[in-house]
């Protein structure tokens, strides 16, 4: 186990390490003065002045990197001259938003979608497989502003217009005011993430599922007598959870990085919102930063996964 885990951190470190290449290039090689798009067009000399110091910009390309790496790994994702603000403060501060969305989304999209894709696996053809599918196709049809706007116009407008506050309408609550309050004002968007999301999850599972219950062991378990129920759970489930494994690996990574869409539409001030601001504002280093720090999300979240891989199928570290 721990010489696959090395494997698996080492082959992380290297992404990571190619990620850190690209973004330099893209942001301090690609043509354009860095200080100047870093200080905004109304920059004063002496700004341009400091900001090139700061970066050492004046300084050869492979000692710029080496700096700009040193300074990764001691935590500094740099300083945005926009906010006058460190940048490792900025995402710090949006992170609990952002990890909360998330954190809840995945509960209520699992508990919906698998159960959906097992429902539909299990009699193939039936009214509740065809329920399923119709639920599957229009969740994955639908884009997440959309599901969002139409939660917020028939959760929000209409009860508040008839004089009942069901939800509010934007904005996060932090833990420390109360987890009702907390919970409250993710609810929407949580239900938005859990609805679009769940869709995949239920189509993969009954997918994977219906694939392992033609396998002959599933086949010689039902043979011997075993309940229905333990054919499914115990036996078809444990290999159908690969795919899933990974799909939420992915998931979660790529939403720590940013739920950019409904934070836009729920006000919710997490990385996705900050990524937009800095986007428009043209922030860059508050965007190098969002960049790499999704990068550690992700490389951390297959890490993850791949121990999971290992405690569902022992095979998997042999191949490691």
């Amino acid at each position: 186990m721990i010489p696959f885990l090395v494997k698996r951190l080492a082959f992380g470190a290297l992404v990571l390490l190619c990620l850190s290449i690209f973004v330099f290039i893209l942001f301090f090689v690609a043509p354009g003065d860095p200080a100047r798009v870093i200080a905004g067009d109304k920059a004063t000399p002496e700004i341009l002045s400091q900001i090139r110091s700061n970066l050492g910009l004046d300084k050869p390309i492979h000692v710029q990197y080496l700096n700009f790496i040193g300074q990764l790994l001691q935590g500094d994702l740099g300083f945005s001259y926009r906010s006058q603000q460190a940048v490792g403060e900025l995402i710090l501060d949006r992170l609990p938003a952002t990890a909360a969305l998330v954190a809840g989304g995945v509960v209520l999209w699992l508990a919906i979608g698998i159960p959906i894709g097992v429902a539909s696996a299990r009699r193939p053809g039936s009214l509740r497989d065809r329920l399923g599918v119709v639920f599957a196709l229009a969740g994955i049809s639908f884009p997440t502003f959309v599901i969002g706007m139409l939660s917020l116009y028939l959760l929000y407008f209409l009860p508040t217009k008839a004089g009942v506050l069901l939800f509010p309408p934007s904005g996060y609550a932090p833990f420390s005011e109360g987890v009702m309050s907390w919970a409250w004002h993710l609810a929407l968007p949580w239900t938005t993430l859990a609805l679009v999301t769940a869709a995949t999850y239920a189509r993969l599972t009954r997918g994977q599922l219906l694939e392992v219950l033609g396998e002959d062991y599933i086949r010689t378990a039902r043979a011997k007598g075993l309940p229905e129920r333990t054919v499914i759970y115990r036996h078809g489930m444990r290999s159908a959870m690969t795919p899933l494994v990974t799909q939420l690996g992915t998931d979660i990574g790529l939403m720590l990085g940013g739920v950019i869409v409904i934070e836009q539409v729920f006000g919710l001030a997490g990385i996705g919102n900050l990524a937009v601001s800095a986007v428009h504002n043209q922030d860059r280093p508050v965007v190098i930063g969002i960049v790499l720090v999704g990068g550690v999300f992700i490389v951390l979240a297959n890490i993850v996964v791949d121990i999971v891989y290992v405690m569902l199928d022992a095979r998997v570290r042999v191949a490691g």
